[in-house]
C-alpha cells in the first residue's frame, strides 16, 4: 500500500480488537510518536471514537475472522480502511508482544505506507466467497475420512474400492460403519452445495463466462469469482499470475543469480487452475490442441502444462476484468506464422 499526495491524512488510526478489549493507536500527520486508547468491544463506541477525530482519517485492522464484520460497519466512518496482511507485517515480532505494542506498530507501518492490503468489498457477492470457503472444508474433511477409511482396508490387505471389510475385530467394523455414514452425509452436503453453485450461475454472467473456458466447469468457476470478486484490483495479467502461485522472483544479489523465489500466494486459486489443466488435457478442446502444439515445437511436458496453466489464468483474468466471452482457440492469434 502506497500513500499518494492525494492521500495524506489527518489521523492514521490502527486497532487491535479482541472480544476482551479494543486497543487503539493513532498518529496525527505530524506526530512522532501514537497515542493510545483502550476501549471496550463496543462498535457504537468505537464509532464515537472515530467521529471525535476531526478531519482526513485512515483506519486499519489484521484480517482476522471479525476484519470484514468491522470492515462493513466501520467502513463509512473513516476516509479509508484498510485490512492488512498480518503475515506481512514482520516488525510487530519485534519488542513486546501486547495489543497496545502490536496497536502502535501497527499505526506506524500505516502512516509509512507499508502495509499489505488484503481485498475487502462491500459488494454483496462477496458472501459467495464464505458459500465457497465452506464447501472446501466439507470436501477436505471428506477427503480426510475417505484416506483414513482406505488406511483401515489397506491394513488388512484389501482394496476398499473393490471389496467389503470383513474384520474380525468389531472394533473395526465399529469405526468402519461409522466412516461409512460420515462419507455418506458428506457426499450429501456436497450436492447440496452444487444445488446452490447451480442456481448462482444461473444468476451470475461472470460465472456462466468462465464455465464455458475448456477446463473450467461449475466448481472451479464459482471458485475462481469467488476469491477474485474484482480483478481490477491487479494492475495486469503477470500481477494475476503472482497472485495465483503461477510465478517467480528472480533473486539476485552483488551480480549473482541465485535462482527463483517462490511467491506467496492463493493456494485455492492455485489449485483451481492445476485441475482446470488437467480436466482441459483430458478432452477434446481448444487447450488440448494448444498442448499438442506446445509439444509439436519442443516443449516438455511439464512446460507444456505450465504454459497452458497460465494460459486458463490469462483468459479467465481477461473475462474477469473485461466481461467479455471467452474465445476459443484465441492461443492461434499469438503465434507468428
Amino acid at each position: 500500500m502506497k500513500i499518494t499526495k492525494n492521500e495524506i491524512y489527518k489521523h492514521y488510526i490502527a486497532v487491535d480488537w479482541s472480544q476482551e478489549i479494543v486497543a487503539i493507536a493513532s498518529m496525527r500527520d505530524t506526530s512522532v510518536e501514537p497515542e493510545h486508547t483502550t476501549i471496550l468491544p463496543d462498535l457504537k463506541i468505537m464509532k464515537q471514537y472515530l467521529k471525535s477525530r476531526q478531519g482526513k482519517k485512515i483506519l486499519t485492522i489484521e484480517e482476522t475472522t471479525t476484519s470484514h464484520w468491522l470492515y462493513v460497519e466501520l467502513k463509512d466512518h473513516v476516509d479509508k480502511i484498510i485490512i492488512c496482511d498480518a503475515y506481512r507485517n514482520s516488525l510487530l515480532k519485534e519488542g513486546p508482544k501486547t495489543d497496545k505494542h502490536d496497536a502502535g506498530k501497527l499505526c506506524f507501518l500505516l502512516r509509512s505506507g507499508m502495509l499489505k492490503e488484503v481485498f475487502h468489498s462491500m459488494d454483496k457477492t462477496y458472501e459467495i466467497r464464505k458459500l465457497v470457503s465452506t464447501y472446501e472444508d466439507f470436501v477436505n474433511s471428506s477427503v480426510r475420512i475417505q484416506n483414513q477409511r482406505s488406511a483401515i482396508f489397506r491394513a488388512e490387505g484389501k482394496d476398499h474400492k473393490k471389496e467389503k471389510l470383513q474384520s474380525k475385530s468389531e472394533l473395526t467394523k465399529f469405526i468402519t460403519l461409522k466412516q461409512n455414514l460420515v462419507i455418506e452425509h458428506f457426499s450429501q452436503t456436497k450436492k447440496e452445495f452444487e444445488d446452490v453453485f447451480i442456481k448462482i450461475r444461473k444468476e451470475n454472467k461472470v460465472i456462466r463466462q468462465l464455465d464455458k473456458i475448456s477446463g473450467i466447469g461449475l466448481i472451479i468457476s464459482v471458485g475462481i469469482f469467488a476469491t477474485i470478486i474484482d480483478a481490477s484490483r491487479f494492475a495486469n495479467k503477470y500481477k494475476y499470475y503472482a497472485y495465483c502461485g503461477l510465478a517467480e522472483h528472480q533473486k539476485d544479489s552483488g551480480g549473482r543469480s541465485y535462482g527463483k523465489k517462490r511467491i506467496r500466494h492463493n493456494k485455492l486459486l492455485k489449485k483451481h487452475y492445476k485441475t482446470a489443466t488437467k480436466a482441459a488435457l483430458r478432452g477434446k478442446n481448444d487447450i488440448r490442441e494448444y498442448y499438442e502444439y506446445l509439444l509439436q515445437n519442443g516443449y516438455s511436458c511439464e512446460h507444456a502444462q505450465n504454459k497452458i496453466t497460465r494460459y486458463i489464468a490469462k483468459v479467465s483474468y481477461a473475462v474477469l476484468k473485461n466481461g467479455t466471452d471467452y474465445r476459443p482457440y484465441q492461443w492461434r492469434e499469438n503465434i507468428i506464422k
